[in-house]
């Protein structure tokens, strides 16, 4: 009995034995990963996405990402909070169309020096440490985020209690 085992178990074609026991074919392709709706997709580890560029046919995204105009995402409503901070009563229509490319271009700047920094620290997630850093570098000094942890240790100050 032991002969037919190992036969059964290790022979390309199966038996009858073989498929009236319960031992795992192992010479079988493991089954494609199957989605909770029921489609087979190609369980590879890349997400919902699909396929890599190499690999020839492309499974069709569900939900297509469709990238979008980002100076559209500052709003009027965004513009005219930034107005009312900094203390103007009333807006010219022109106005919003003129401020976007300004504060895209603000931003950009201080994203570039937060990226740099988290990048530097080896992480993936941008803290409050890295803009309060990267506006002290650029001379934009931010209040009220003074604490021990914002800035790299060869930024830190000495405090010295003895007075």
């Amino acid at each position: 009995m032991a002969p037919l085992f190992a036969k059964s178990l290790f022979s390309k074609k199966p038996s009858a034995h073989a498929s009236s026991s319960k031992i795992p074919d192992l010479g079988a392709p493991r089954p494609a990963h199957v989605s909770v709706s029921g489609k087979t997709l190609g369980g590879e580890g890349r997400g919902k996405g699909a396929k890599g560029m190499g690999k020839g046919k492309t499974i069709h995204r569900r939900h297509r990402k469709v990238l979008k105009d980002n100076i559209r995402c500052i709003t009027k409503a965004d513009v005219r909070r930034l107005a009312r901070r900094g203390g103007v009563k009333r807006i010219s229509g022109m106005i919003y169309e003129e401020t976007r490319p300004v504060i895209v271009a603000y931003l950009e700047m201080i994203l570039r020096d937060c990226v740099a920094i988290t990048e530097h620290c080896n992480r993936k997630t941008v803290t409050v440490a890295d803009v309060v850093f990267a506006l002290k570098r650029q001379g934009r000094t931010i209040y009220g985020f003074d604490d021990s942890s914002a800035y790299p240790h060869s930024y830190k100050k000495s405090k010295n209690f003895s007075e």
